[in-house]
Parts: C-alpha cells; structure tokens; sequence
C-alpha cells in the first residue's frame, strides 16, 4: 500500500486537508503531518533558531508548531517510518496560480518533498466550496501515477475549479501565469498609538494566456504545472557572462 505524507499550509483541522485524508485512506495509508495553524505564505521557510514541538491528535495527525517546509522535514526524515514514499500537500484553500507559487506554503510543502528524494504533489482548488471535486482528482492522478510511473522529477502544481466533479472538463498540461505586482498596504493605528501595517491583496492578472494555468482553471479544467527546483535561468548565462567580461573592461580603463 503507497504511504504518504499529506501536509499543507492551511492548518492540521482546515476543510481541505480533512477532505483529502479522508479520500485517500480509502486507498492508502496516510500520515498527516501538518502546521498547528494556517501557515499560508510561508514559502519554503524552515524553523532554525527554536525547538519544534509536535503533538499527536485523537485522529492519529500531528500537529506541529512549525512551517509547511518543517512538517514535511521532520515527517520525512523522524515521524514516518516506514518512510512515506510520496508528498501529497493540500487542498490548500484558494488557489496557487501564476506567481502564487513562489509565496505558497502548499507548493513549499511538496518542494520539501522533492528535495528530499521522493515524488511530490501540491493541490489547490480555486474557492472553499467543492473539495471533494479536488480530492477525487487527486486520488484519480495517485492511481494514474501508480499504474504509470512518471520519470520526470518535478512536482506537480495541480488546481481544480471549484465546481462538481461532473463538471470538469478534462485535465491540461500547463505553465505559470503571472500576476502585476502588488502594491497596496493598509494601515492603522493600534489602541496604544502605534501604526500597524497589512498587505494588500495580490496583484491582477497579467499573463492568462491559453497555455497558463489561470486559462485552464477559468475554462473548467484541472490545471497540471510540473514546477522545477532548479532556479537557474541557463538562457541568460552567457548574457551575464559578457556583461562581466564588458563592465571588468570598462573597470581597468
């Protein structure tokens, strides 16, 4: 029977993680890990400078006072074991289309997962409505993934519409959007005179194009973006590698 490891970044008690656990434990075991609150917008943090407790709930999940990037670390390598063989993050409660992806606690979850040598899925529906739709979709990729393994090491950025499952539409393979920065912050002043500061919502969409993951979403799919770890923009090496040549020149004159 597959293990897994299922975290995210909404919470151990939120909706969508309840929802998935529930689903895939008809099929596999299941592990939940997960922050002890919603964590959203955590990226990729990992807790360094302070101890991270833990705590068993009556359902069998764990609770922990840490990052996404924490529980799927310390599930991983300490809680697990047998060690679980893949990463399920979600369903993160809104989507991460575009640049969410970056700032998302649920993608860096499944981040965490790859990094650690094992496969790694991050679901996130578009809304709080129709979770169930985002579990069935997962529990129908894991088959597909077990019946047909998948050689590239990437993970898998999946968003569902929220809407029933008889109404998807199908799945597309996708890329990021983008979204216009954003810019806006609210401030206050708290009851003591101090000025206190939220950020604002995200930006607009500014790349929807027919191939991105917002136009499949929007159109009633369920968006598939293989994101990659490695950061490095290889097209603009050697663009980098003439400007230092030239501004090392222009330097010695």
């Amino acid at each position: 029977m597959l293990r897994i490891l299922l975290s995210n970044d909404d919470g151990v008690t939120a909706t969508g993680i309840q929802t998935l656990a529930t689903a895939l434990r008809k099929y596999y075991f299941v592990q939940v890990v997960a922050p002890d609150r919603n964590r959203s917008g955590a990226s990729n943090a990992l807790t360094l400078h302070k101890p991270l407790r833990i705590a068993k709930l009556a359902n069998g999940d764990i609770s922990v006072q840490g990052t996404p990037t924490d529980c799927v670390y310390l599930g991983v390598n300490q809680l697990i074991r047998p060690s679980p063989e893949i990463v399920v993050s979600g369903i993160n409660h809104g989507p991460n289309l575009g640049d969410d992806v970056i700032y998302s606690g649920t993608v860096a979850a499944a981040t965490e997962g790859r990094h650690l040598g094992l496969p790694a899925l991050a679901v996130s529906l578009n809304g709080e409505t129709h979770f169930q739709t985002a579990a069935e979709v997962t529990c129908h990729l894991l088959k597909l993934l077990q019946k047909t393994p998948l050689k590239a090491g990437n993970i898998l950025n999946i968003n569902v519409p929220d809407i029933p499952m008889a109404e998807i539409k199908g799945y597309k393979v996708t890329r990021c959007g983008s979204r216009h920065a954003a810019q806006k912050v609210y401030s206050s002043e708290d009851p003591r005179g101090d000025m206190v500061y939220w950020l604002g919502p995200v930006g607009e969409i500014c790349d929807a194009g027919p191939d991105t993951d917002f136009a499949a979403v929007a159109a009633g799919y369920v968006a598939i973006t293989p994101l990659q770890v490695d950061l490095t923009a290889y097209k603009d090496q050697q663009v980098v590698k003439d400007w230092l040549l030239k501004a090392e020149a222009s330097e010695e004159c």
